[in-house]
């Protein structure tokens, strides 16, 4: 056994059975170790940025993590965009970083470079096995650092001599951290400040935004309490049969417009609410004016217990309110998100899930989704464009029963196109949809926002996508997957439902 073996034993005694890889020479060792370890799946990514979000995917879909292979700081470094997301989505990931032989570090080659430092600010936990006994146990310590408080990556650094060296010494199987319980005293002090207050709300993340939250959410809003979710969180539970929360606006004055009057704001799994981004003139802490705040507890609680502890004290119904199964008609007229996202209503399948890129397409087709079939929606927790596609990667790997949507703009989906062909390779049950506007759109709007004034021509180019005009179903063709265009609400229609009544990759550019 050499260092390789005792990592990718060790993972996978620990839980570790995916790896979604962008290799190189330093890492060939763990490359020649993956055919003596049957229980670890191997894909390839032909760009570190989708094995990342690929890795996000599946612990999103399962709780726990998949390992990452990259390569070497400069790998990290193009994953670093949708590792940030994981980050702020608290999925469990374990990098494995290689490096130079520890002895060749000294000569500064080319791909020298600091990757503890690369790696630090999106990781909980950063180490280098610099000697082959060193590696086991280290693996088992990056899986139970990855469920973290309440989780996020841990980035182990492979040297190359420490791969190939032998070594007999494999890692334990460690006990994974448990959540905390919110204090019985934080409780009943919750529940007195709710019935005092005249308008509360809670807001709330993390874990509790999974089914058995937003039963317990559906119970409070049963008892007059207003539930938000935070505006992006790293998956929803929803649909028929669901209670169905509202959430945060994402554009600040909205969303205190939405607030306005607010004496209370209970904070579940998530911290106070700030905007995206600052404007002139304009608050960045999304809280009312004379709204006191409180936690029920953090991100490293059982969200989930602690309101079902709260809906207990409330006195809240057992069997609250849930939405029916409304499926939309036939859409017509205008070829628009919204007339897409009907189809997407009509025809999705139960237990979809949907990961979204989609950008200003997005909002109305999950306004649109509200009461279909029960699905669950993971968002783009870190505004980080480009996990669109590598989350539907890593969902579909973790969940191959289940039909994956993939929804992207198309500037977003520019990013980590090259996961097309890894939907193609891997044969994955996914849908990938492209809103084909040939434009920032957002950025046109966020122009205006900021008091930069309207575009003039040098501006203009920076926003535009349409010279010369990205060719989506050649492109997507072109990395294997059957690939459609449609431009009128009747043919998106036809082409997602032929999608929905079969298995494997499809791909559909909506041309708006």
């Amino acid at each position: 056994m050499n260092g390789a073996d005792a990592l990718i034993t060790t993972l996978a005694d620990n839980g570790v059975t995916a790896c979604f890889a962008n290799p190189g020479t330093s890492e060939m060792q763990f490359v020649s170790a993956l055919d003596r370890e049957p229980r670890m799946r191997s894909v390839l990514c032909l760009f570190e940025g989708v094995a990342t979000g690929a890795a996000d995917g599946w612990g999103r879909m399962t709780g726990t993590p998949a390992c990452t292979l990259l390569h070497l700081g400069a790998g990290y470094a193009n994953g670093g965009a949708n590792l940030h997301n994981a980050r702020r989505a608290a999925t469990p990931v374990v990098n494995v970083i290689g490096d130079h032989a520890t002895y060749h570090r000294q000569y500064d080659a080319p791909l020298n470079s600091d990757i503890a430092g690369w790696a630090a600010p999106n990781s909980l936990w950063v180490k280098s096995a610099d000697t082959p006994d060193s590696v086991g146990p280290m693996a088992a310590e990056a899986v139970r650092a990855s469920f973290g408080a309440p989780g996020g990556c841990a980035s182990l650094i492979l040297p190359a001599d420490s791969a190939w060296s032998e070594t007999t010494v494999k890692g334990p199987v460690l006990e994974r951290p448990v959540r905390v319980k919110a204090l019985s005293g934080v409780v009943e002090a919750t529940a007195a400040r709710i019935r005092a207050a005249k308008k509360p709300v809670i807001l709330m993340g993390g874990s509790t935004c999974l089914d058995a939250g937003v039963r317990q959410a559906g119970r409070l809003a049963a008892a007059g309490v207003r539930v938000l979710t935070d505006t992006f969180v790293a998956r929803l539970a929803r649909g028929a049969g669901r209670f169905a929360p509202d959430k945060m606006m994402y554009f600040g004055e909205m969303a205190l417009a939405d607030l306005e009057g607010v004496d209370l704001m209970v904070l579940v799994e998530t911290v106070e609410p700030a905007a995206f981004f600052a404007y002139p003139d304009r608050p960045s802490l999304l809280v009312p004016e004379g709204c006191a705040v409180t936690s029920l507890c953090g991100r490293e609680a059982d969200g989930p217990a602690a309101l079902q502890a709260l809906a207990d004290a409330l006195g809240a119904p057992e069997s609250p309110p849930v939405e029916g199964l409304e499926l939309p008609g036939m859409p017509g007229g205008v070829f628009n998100p919204y007339s897409i996202g009907a189809s997407i209503a009509r025809h999705m399948p139960e237990n979809a899930i949907v990961s979204d890129d989609a950008v200003t397409a997005g909002l109305p087709v999950f306004q649109s989704t509200r009461t279909a079939r029960p699905h669950d929606w993971l968002m783009l927790t870190g505004g980080a464009i480009g996990q669109g596609i590598p989350v539907a990667i890593g969902a579909a790997v973790a969940c191959p029963d289940r039909k994956v949507l993939s929804l992207n703009g198309d500037g977003a989906a520019m990013y980590t196109v090259q996961g097309l062909w890894t939907i193609a390779r891997e044969q994955l049950d996914v849908t990938t949809v492209v809103f084909a506007n040939h434009a920032y759109r957002i950025l046109n709007i966020e122009m205006g926002r900021t008091g930069a004034g309207n575009p003039g021509p040098a501006a203009s180019k920076l926003l535009d996508l349409g010279n010369p005009r990205i060719d989506w179903v050649s492109l997507a063709g072109g990395l294997g997957l059957p690939a459609e265009r449609v431009s009128t609400p009747e043919a998106f229609d036809e082409a997602f439902e032929r999608a929905m009544n079969q298995t494997g990759p499809r791909f559909i550019e909506a041309a708006l």
